[in-house]
């Protein structure tokens, strides 16, 4: 008996908990989904997430993943099947440089609110990236390991995690928000931040390779260093570089010890050589890269993962001297991506959203701005199969280890998007999600049906 999944199905399923058929509702702190044993999606041109050509095939998807990609299959008994005419059929987004903890949590909050706020509070920024089509995200700071758990376990709703955890920064570097009565800094007395994994200081070759152990124990898979300087911290100068080249190393060969990579927070030039003198695998901004530093990463395979920075109506609230920082960012946006597509870098698409739920809710609207530089296809390929490329470098620490991110393709995670119209020709389609994204589907189950 063929069963068609309507938008009052979920609703239902959602108000009774329904498991009648082959219905199971997933019921999180923050969201509900629904899953069923299979699901059939019909008519819908389908984009693989790593080729132009849009094949015309039915979907079949067994409990989380994707089983069978071909026209007019059969579908299995008791099937759910899903209407996709007029629509494109694209893999799940996903965000290589998001801040569960930081993207809409103002700074006053972060400082004068406990855990319990901030993770309650990231709670519903994890569900509302979701419901933005971001079904994985990699977040490069902050203390992301037991939402990652409650997510994969089913206590709250939101994207696939890739923790780096706790960012690890110099004295005096971009992670450093201590206050200056809190200087000087003792060992046995450590900031309350860093106790509560908001960020930790290291300095020396020991603290370092304590630091990055610490993260690997608490669920890393990968590790964040901050390497120069940025932009929102209130000490360090744009031009500074961060850690000596021995740091970074040691970071580099415990990190390479556990199997998995390091990434650095590096902006300039400098920061961004020193980075890949260290080993690291994954430059996180480079917006100051000069074409001898884009020629090195692209001989040594280092990941650029830059953010669509412009002087326009995305700009944070920053006061004088950060405004001073964001301005070299700006400037050089234009010329790292030019040059980084004429190059053929692996570039891969993330977002950075600090303290503004307003800007977090552009999610979206930052993948459509990457069309200054590149094709729809250019920016959804980024955004999807060579993204999830980055993700499975984290090697035997990948917690999603069964089948491939960022594609459909048959063995892969069932985490898709119905799309109402053609991303590939008009990707400002992806900066409406309400309207625009007819279905949610991540790990097989369905967060979203308005068809």
């Amino acid at each position: 008996m063929k069963q068609i999944l309507t938008k009052a199905a979920i609703f239902s399923a959602v108000l009774v908990g329904a498991t009648g058929g082959t219905a199971n509702a997933q019921e999180g702190a923050f969201g509900y989904g629904v899953k069923h044993d299979h699901v059939v999606i019909r008519d819908a041109r389908v984009f693989s997430g790593c080729s132009k050509q849009l094949a015309d095939a039915d979907v079949l998807v067994s409990g989380n993943m994707i089983t069978r990609i071909a026209p007019d299959l059969q579908a299995p008994e008791g099937a759910v099947e899903i209407n996709g005419e007029g629509h494109t059929l694209i893999p799940g987004l996903i965000d290589a440089h998001w801040h569960g903890m930081y993207a809409t949590a103002t700074i006053g909050e972060m400082m004068t609110t406990n855990e319990g706020h901030w993770n309650l509070k990231t709670s519903i920024a994890q569900r509302d990236a979701l419901y933005r089509g971001f079904t994985t995200v990699r977040d490069t700071a902050g203390p992301m390991f037991d939402i990652a758990t409650a997510t994969d376990t089913g206590i709250i709703v939101g994207p696939r995690v890739y923790p780096s955890g706790p960012a690890i920064s110099q004295t005096a570097g971009h992670m450093d928000f201590r206050m200056t009565r809190d200087v000087p800094a003792t060992p046995d007395n450590l900031h309350p931040f860093e106790k509560m994994r908001q960020f930790y200081i290291a300095d020396g070759i020991p603290e370092v390779l304590r630091r990055v152990r610490e993260n690997l124990m608490l669920g890393a898979t990968q590790i964040k260093l901050m390497a120069g300087g940025g932009v929102t911290s209130s000490y360090d100068p744009i031009h500074t570089k961060q850690f000596t080249l021995d740091e970074l190393k040691a970071a580099v060969e415990a990190a390479d010890n556990w199997g998995t990579y390091v990434l650095t927070h590096a902006i300039n030039n400098e920061a961004v050589g020193h980075s890949i003198d260290a080993g690291v695998k994954s430059i996180e901004h480079g917006h100051m890269s000069t074409v001898e530093n884009l020629k090195r990463m692209k001989k040594e395979g280092v990941w650029l993962s830059m953010q669509p920075f412009m002087d326009d109506e995305d700009a944070p609230a920053l006061n004088e001297f950060q405004k001073a920082k964001y301005k070299f960012v700006t400037d050089g946006t234009d010329f790292v991506y030019t040059n980084a597509k004429k190059l053929g870098l692996k570039i891969a698409f993330g977002t950075d959203t600090l303290f503004s739920a307003d800007l977090a809710k552009r999610q979206g609207a930052q993948l459509a701005k990457l069309q200054k530089w590149f094709t729809p296809f250019e920016a959804l390929k980024m955004a999807t199969c060579d993204n999830a490329e980055l993700m499975a470098m984290s090697g035997k620490l990948n917690p999603y280890p069964e089948g491939p991110l960022g594609v459909i393709d048959e063995g892969a995670y069932a985490d898709m998007i119905l799309v109402d119209g053609n991303p590939l020709e008009n990707l400002d389609l992806v900066s409406d999600p309400e309207n625009n994204f007819k279905l949610i589907m991540k790990d097989g189950t369905i967060y979203k049906n308005t068809l």
